[in-house]
Order: structure tokens, then C-alpha cells, then sequence
């Protein structure tokens, strides 16, 4: 700093107001240090200023698959807002296994951010975030709810919108809907199966736990559910799937199957309006949470205090065919 503002011709505490962002320094002035900065190659160093400052200007966001077209979106959405307010975003995928996700989440724990999103494990206990949380660490989980500790959530109505589901099927005449569950990611699964069931009661039909089936999102595990399903005495003419995996895997199956009843999945995915029939879907918003779960996040970065806080988004269906064929 001291060569900038020899170079510039300008106070030391120019120089220190003009990197820092600070009002208050002329325009000449403020372009004579840039110059300056340009001139001798050099650049801010942030890791000195984290020394000095505390803060790292940078914040973490660990999913359980960043391969995930959700949780891809989601990043997006976070790295567009964390743009705005000049922030890095560390992301790291913490894979399937809990074990291995609280490993990977106190390794970006050492990194010492500002803050960080994560997407809980359910299989984990997070009990360990409550001493971050009390040395001033800002949290805020997205998708689901964390086990052993209390902190800010982002989430979508799952209920509400499996309900909608179901009775989008039954407004096209179908009284036997099956529900393909995913197993991976219990709680979003058991949330929406809840809401298939709620959504048959409201339509005054019973509800059948032989239609009930759970599944890892695999094609053949998909096609054998599918075959006892379509084998059955009173088989379904409609499914209803809980999220875009199981979704795409069981039209595989259905199509190894030669097999199209009307389908409905929760989630929209890339090429559902290619599917033949195109796909309808329940949709959430990944863009929309992501940029609610870092919007919040920064509130707790600037200090704002208070109980956690649940933040709940609704679900639109999206028709396209596949949800809207009448029963054969």
C-alpha cells in the first residue's frame, strides 16, 4: 500500500479507502490509485485481510449431490445473489453418507467462512453446529430439517404439493393412483407421500398401502415395483412419483415395460417436455429457495438476530400430457 500510494501520489489512507470501497475519495483520486494498483501488479490480499479483519468474504454451501439438476439450480441461485454483495461461495457435495457429509461439512468448517447453507443428512446428528452457532456462525439449512440443532430453514410445501398432484389426476378420472417413493432423502419423501394421502382423502377415495411403494431410484429396482403394481388384481392407472430421479427412472421403466399410464412427478427436470408423453410435474422453485436461503443468510451475516426462522414456498403443476391421460 505504501508503493501505491507513493506511486499515486496519494496518503496511505487513500490508498486504504480506495481498496476497501470506502466513501469519500475523489474520482481522480480513486483512478490514480487504481492506476497505481495496475501499474505495479498488484492486488488485494484477501488472506492478510481476513487476518485483520475476521471475515472471509466468503460463504459455504455443501449439498448431497451437486450432480443433482435441484441442488445445481440451487448453487446458481446462490452464487448469482453471493455475486451481488462481492462474496465467494465454497461448494462441496457431501455424497449419500452421512458419515462422510459431516466430515466433509467440519472440513469447510475449518475453512472459517461467513456463514453456510447446507442440506442436511438425515441419518446425522448436527449437535456439533450448536458451539459454531454460539461463537457467532450464521446456518441456514435448505430442503430439510437438521437433526440436533435449531437453525434457519428454507423449504417447499411438500404436502400441499402432492395433494395438488393427486387431485390433478383425479380431475382426469383416475381413481387407482400409485405412489413411487423415493428412499434416498426420507424426509421429503415421507412429507410428500403424506400429501398423496391427503390428497386421496380429499378427493373421498381410500387409501390403498399396496399402492404404496419405495424405491431407490434405480431402473430395474423401479421396473420390478412397476410390474407387481401393473400385476395386481386392481392395478393403478395413474403414479404419482416424489421427485425428478425416481421420476426419470421409472419412465425408463415404464418404457422397457411398454407400459403409459398417467404419471404426475414431483419436481420438474431438464427434457420433461420431450418425454413422450411430455411430463407433468409438480414444481418447486430451486432458483427461489436458493436466493430466500442466501437472502437470509446475509441477514444473519449483518448481525440480525432473533429465533430461527422457517421460510415455507409453495408449488405450481406444470401440465404437459402425461398427468392428463384418462384412465383405460
Amino acid at each position: 500500500m505504501k508503493d501505491v500510494a507513493a506511486h499515486a501520489g496519494v496518503g496511505l489512507s487513500t490508498v486504504s479507502r480506495v481498496v476497501a470501497g470506502s466513501p469519500g475519495v475523489s474520482l481522480e483520486k480513486t483512478q490514480a490509485v487504481e492506476d497505481a494498483i495496475a501499474a505495479l501488479g498488484f492486488r488485494r490480499n484477501d488472506f492478510a485481510r481476513t487476518l485483520r479483519t475476521g471475515a472471509t468474504h466468503t460463504i459455504g454451501v455443501v449439498v448431497t449431490r451437486i450432480s443433482d439438476p435441484f441442488y445445481a439450480t440451487l448453487i446458481g441461485a446462490i452464487e448469482r445473489r453471493a455475486q451481488e454483495h462481492q462474496m465467494l461461495v465454497l461448494v462441496a457435495s457431501g455424497t449419500d453418507d452421512p458419515d462422510e457429509g459431516v466430515r466433509v461439512l467440519q472440513r469447510v468448517l475449518s475453512r472459517q467462512l461467513d456463514g453456510l447453507i447446507l442440506v442436511a443428512h438425515e441419518d446425522a446428528d448436527y449437535g456439533f453446529l450448536a458451539q459454531e452457532q454460539r461463537a457467532g456462525a450464521p446456518f441456514v439449512f435448505v430442503d430439510r430439517p437438521p437433526r440436533g440443532v435449531d437453525a434457519d430453514l428454507v423449504m417447499v410445501d411438500n404436502e400441499n404439493g402432492a395433494a395438488a398432484a393427486v387431485a390433478h389426476l383425479v380431475a382426469a378420472g383416475h381413481q387407482r393412483i400409485a405412489c413411487i417413493a423415493h428412499v434416498s432423502g426420507r424426509f421429503t419423501s415421507e412429507r410428500r407421500q403424506a400429501g398423496y394421502r391427503a390428497g386421496l382423502r380429499a378427493a373421498g377415495l381410500p387409501v390403498d398401502p399396496a399402492l404404496i411403494v419405495e424405491v431407490e431410484d434405480d431402473v430395474d429396482a423401479c421396473a420390478t415395483a412397476l410390474r407387481a403394481l401393473f400385476a395386481a388384481d386392481a392395478p393403478p392407472t395413474a403414479l404419482f412419483t416424489t421427485n425428478s430421479r425416481t421420476t426419470t427412472a421409472v419412465l425408463q421403466a415404464l418404457r422397457a415395460l411398454g407400459e403409459a399410464p398417467a404419471l404426475v412427478g414431483f419436481d420438474d427436470f431438464a427434457l420433461a417436455n420431450l418425454m413422450t408423453p411430455p411430463t407433468t410435474t409438480v414444481a418447486q422453485d430451486p432458483t427461489a429457495i436458493g436466493e430466500a436461503a442466501v437472502d437470509l443468510l446475509f441477514e444473519r451475516i449483518a448481525g440480525a438476530a432473533g429465533q430461527p426462522r422457517r421460510i415455507e414456498l409453495g408449488t405450481r403443476i406444470i401440465p404437459r400430457g402425461s398427468g392428463e391421460i384418462a384412465p383405460r
